[in-house]
């Protein structure tokens, strides 16, 4: 069976109750197995981490990035108003800073493996992967 909860459940749950696995999607795999994702991805990899439970990404081969550094990658800041404003009323205070990422980066040391079409790549991720494309 599958249980749906919300994100910030997610270190309570994994405590409380348990999970067996986490399966998180990727929209950018760079060559050494750093995974970018939704934001909120990395802290999910942490408590994961923590608690001893699996965590894998899955994506098709077309996600990696064989070319580009951690560097070289720009996380896109989406719009102040999706975290100031409900409905066009103001929530925040005016003149406060907003941060508002779209993505964030998990590290490969948080993955058990990456899976994909071609099958799952287990670490060390940079060598899998470099298998996995001939490199």
């Amino acid at each position: 069976p599958v249980t749906l909860i919300v994100d910030g459940a997610s270190g309570y749950v994994m405590r409380e109750i348990g999970v067996d696995l986490v399966l998180v999607g990727a929209d950018r795999i760079l060559r050494d197995g750093t995974v970018f994702n939704k934001i909120g991805t990395y802290n999910l990899a942490i408590i994961a981490k923590e608690h001893g439970v699996p965590f894998y990404s899955v994506a098709p081969t077309s996600t990696f990035d064989l070319k580009s550094s951690r560097e070289d990658v720009i996380i896109e800041q989406r719009n102040p108003a999706e975290i100031t404003e409900i409905k066009g009323i103001r929530i925040a205070p005016k003149g406060i800073n907003v941060l508002n990422p779209a993505f964030d980066m998990t590290p490969p040391e948080y993955l058990s493996g990456i899976l994909t079409e071609k099958g799952i790549l287990r670490p060390p991720l940079k060598d899998s992967i470099a298998k996995l494309f001939g490199l």
